[in-house]
């Protein structure tokens, strides 16, 4: 059989895509599976927008490396800063009011183009809120007559960042929105500062063993 043929086998599916890195996975077993996707990039949380448009390119050159549509659906910078701003480092709330605006454009982009399954790779990393991720996407599936593929991907996380790095692919070290930079600031200056101290303690400890005898 013809690989164009096994394409058309399979069934279509919209994945919403929030960075190259994290398709990876998602799109290998999609495929397994016998779906064929189509990357749909609506990712308005992402900032500063120099930001945004490198991970759309490294986005859009690894969907063509692999044969793959791409959409570039609404990304809607204003309505965000109504809609999810204001819950500031409130992580569930800013997160659970990003993720449906994300997937309301999804799912609307599904509908206006004929597509019947849905997903979305923000099931890979384990930075994110998965279960509430879950609970509005399957609300608005349900509310659009939509099949959400939900799938947990996180156990190939380690996988797709060790292959994303082999490629020599963009990697981010947040997950988009100013808070979200702030936040993961903070946690790797935390983690610095607890390396430190441990370290700091160790000597200690080594030196007063030195002391005593």
């Amino acid at each position: 059989m013809k690989q164009d043929e096994r394409t058309c086998a399979r069934t279509p599916l919209l994945l919403h895509a929030c960075c190259a890195p994290c398709s990876i996975e998602p799109i290998l077993h999609l495929r397994k599976e016998g779906f064929e996707p189509t990357i749909c990039w609506t990712n308005p949380n992402i900032q500063p927008i120099e930001e945004h448009n490198l991970r759309l390119d490294t986005m859009r050159a690894y969907a063509n490396e692999l044969g793959l549509q791409l959409i570039v659906a609404s990304d809607d910078r204003d309505g965000w800063e109504r809609r999810v701003a204001g819950a500031g480092f409130d992580r569930e709330r800013r997160c659970r009011a990003c993720y449906a605006q994300r997937l309301t454009e999804l799912c609307q982009v599904a509908c206006e183009r004929g597509f019947t399954h849905v997903s979305t790779t923000l099931v890979v990393s384990p930075y994110q809120l998965f279960d509430v991720c879950h609970d509005v996407f399957k609300k608005l599936c349900d509310a659009q007559g939509l099949t959400m593929v939900w799938r947990d991907f996180r156990p190939y996380y380690p996988e797709a960042t060790r292959l994303s790095r082999e490629a020599d692919m963009y990697r981010q070290n947040y997950c988009g929105c100013r808070f979200s930079a702030a936040e993961a600031a903070f946690d790797r200056q935390s983690i610095r500062d607890e390396r430190k101290a441990a370290k700091a303690a160790a000597r200690a400890q080594m030196q007063s063993k030195a002391h005593v005898s």
